[in-house]
């Protein structure tokens, strides 16, 4: 098969394209010829090795696909947490696969599996999002957020304040509905300055909920704008730099609430998958979801899908073709 393999860690540039010998299906599983795989944020991580499971080597990375069963059968969109994903032949359990709907396209079902997944349980399990309540996603711009912005106003959200770091990113945010956009650099010399911008944006007032990303001063400044009973959901961080650490005796004082968020752990209850990934392609193929495609680059391009990825060159789902 032709993959992407890495033998040691670092940049986009141990991303090396390889003939390697097919895998062979294990108990339970099924052999998939891939037309398309998808690549996230947190593959720039694993191949660095700074992601929150550690890596061995040697590594083919990326978690998603779309294929079909090597001896035939109906298109499908699969999540692989354990990586393999940038091959044009991958072996996975049926399990965590869907059968894709007439009308969805591989690179719309490669924004659901992962960011869309995680979008929905961000606001629907990790933060409990009410009708009425204001939100801020930040990177609105990118796949989780393109879609986590969509969704908060589908299910009620009062107000959603997305980031974006460009005023072209910004502008996407607003089409999609956010009702105010703010720029993330403003907390890179004061975290207060990114505080006091979110509240602007919510009116004046604190906000209910924020679905937080990027760690660093970022996360610090998004902390301090919660309103009483807010909730910050972290589920990554982009910037590579650690908050500050957050005192259970300043989280009473506030009556404010720090959830953590992985997608990894939904796997050890599939039906949670089931239940957004159902969801999320029934929205899709009813055209009242609109996952945000960044663009389709060749295998051989996959250095520079991660270079733009971590330059914020980006927006919304990037995704590899195997065949070029």
């Amino acid at each position: 098969m032709r993959a992407v393999q890495i033998t040691r860690f670092g940049g986009p540039e141990v991303l090396d394209v390889v003939d390697l010998p097919d895998p062979t299906p294990g108990e339970g599983q099924q052999l998939y010829r891939v037309s398309a795989a998808g690549v996230n944020y947190a593959d720039t991580h694993q191949v660095e090795d700074s992601y929150l499971a550690k890596q061995q080597l040697p590594l083919v990375p990326g978690a998603e696909f779309v294929g079909r069963p090597a001896g035939g059968g109906d298109r499908v969109v699969g999540l692989l947490l354990g990586g393999g994903g940038y091959a044009d032949t991958v072996v996975h359990d049926p399990r965590t696969t869907w059968a894709l709907p007439e009308g969805v396209t591989d690179e719309q079902a490669l924004a659901l599996v992962l960011q869309g997944t995680t979008a929905w349980h961000l606001l629907r399990t990790s933060t409990h999002l009410a009708a009425g309540e204001s939100v801020v996603v930040m990177a609105g711009a990118g796949g989780v957020g393109t879609l986590a912005i969509q969704l908060a106003k589908r299910w009620g959200a009062a107000r959603v304040i997305a980031t974006a770091s460009s005023p072209e990113k910004r502008e996407l945010a607003e089409e999609l509905g956010a009702d105010a956009t703010v720029d993330p650099a403003l907390a890179d010399d004061d975290p207060k300055a990114f505080t006091a911008a979110l509240r602007e944006a919510n009116g004046g007032a604190r906000v209910d909920v924020v679905l937080e990303m990027t760690g660093g001063t970022v996360f610090d400044g998004a902390l301090s704008a919660l309103a009483p009973f807010g909730r910050i959901a972290a589920y990554g961080m982009a910037s590579r730099q650690a908050a500050s650490a957050v005192a259970p005796a300043s989280l009473m004082g506030t009556s404010r609430a720090v959830v953590g968020f992985w997608l990894a752990h939904c796997t050890a209850r599939p039906e949670m998958l089931d239940e957004a990934m159902t969801d999320l392609l029934s929205l899709t193929a009813a055209g009242d979801l609109r996952p945000v495609i960044g663009g389709r680059y060749p295998m051989t391009a996959v250095r520079e899908a991660h270079q733009d990825l971590r330059s914020r060159r980006s927006t919304g789902k990037l995704v590899l073709d195997p065949a070029r």
